[in-house]
């Protein structure tokens, strides 16, 4: 059982955080290996205590999977989706100012990240700043200042990008989180800062490729992916699951 339970853990991708964990990547697994994996979490310590768990059920699996989830007490809030784009190296030209934590303050970075998820049509998050925070520093460890860029016009700051390489692997560039602040959507920005963070994966980070994702809801950034060469790889039902 114990070796049964660690090839499952190998098939999927596995987001530690700051008292939270995402589980991805689930589409390897068989329905009976995925009910294998939900019984594992809720007799493991190392997850039943988190605050938060969320699983990302891939679109592949029957209504039995979903419902055996709502058994274990998850609840689905969102369906995400997934785009992947394969990066070359090219310097973008743009007239932004971009600082990250080795030329502003961490309160100053928090204070722009926090006004860039005012609105937002992704998922709420039920973390505070400061947690928000914490959890880039779990996740991406020392190297967590090169990727927390606040984006100015001038002197006005317009909003984030967080370019960085996912842990664990050696060329696969995500985005921490992308935001614009609320009086600056809907104004054409959001492509042109989004090609910017890719270019800065390939670029700066020495990405190869990029894995992104948003809530099927967020039609905007949906939108920004597929104008910058992104195509859809998967859709998936989202479940979380809070401690009590």
């Amino acid at each position: 059982m114990v070796n049964q339970r660690n090839s499952l853990i190998e098939k999927v991708k596995i987001i530690h955080g700051d008292n939270y964990a995402n589980i991805e990547d689930t589409k390897e697994l068989s329905t009976e290996e995925m009910k294998e994996l939900v019984r594992f979490l809720e007799q493991n310590p190392a997850y039943y205590s988190l605050s938060t768990l969320k699983i990302l059920v891939n679109q592949i699996f029957s209504r039995e999977v979903d419902e055996y989830l709502v058994e274990k007490g998850y609840e689905m809030v969102d369906e995400f989706v997934t785009v992947y784009k394969k990066l070359e190296k090219s310097e973008m030209v743009h007239s932004y100012t971009l600082k990250n934590l080795h030329k502003i303050s961490v309160n100053e970075f928090a204070h722009i990240w926090m006004q860039s998820m005012e609105g937002s049509l992704n998922l709420p998050s039920s973390l505070t700043m400061e947690e928000h925070m914490k959890s880039v520093t779990v996740e991406l460890g020392d190297s967590y200042k090169d990727s927390c860029i606040a984006i100015y016009e001038g002197d006005q700051a317009i909003g984030v990008i967080m370019p960085h390489i996912e842990p664990g692997t050696i060329d696969e560039g995500r985005l921490f989180y992308f935001g614009l602040i609320p009086d600056e959507r809907s104004k054409g920005k959001s492509k042109n800062l989004h090609k910017l963070a890719l270019s800065l994966l390939a670029s700066v980070f020495h990405a190869k490729k990029y894995i992104g994702g948003t809530s099927k809801k967020n039609a905007p950034m949906i939108r920004t992916f597929l104008a910058n060469g992104c195509e859809v790889r998967d859709v998936n039902r989202v479940f979380l699951k809070k401690s009590l």
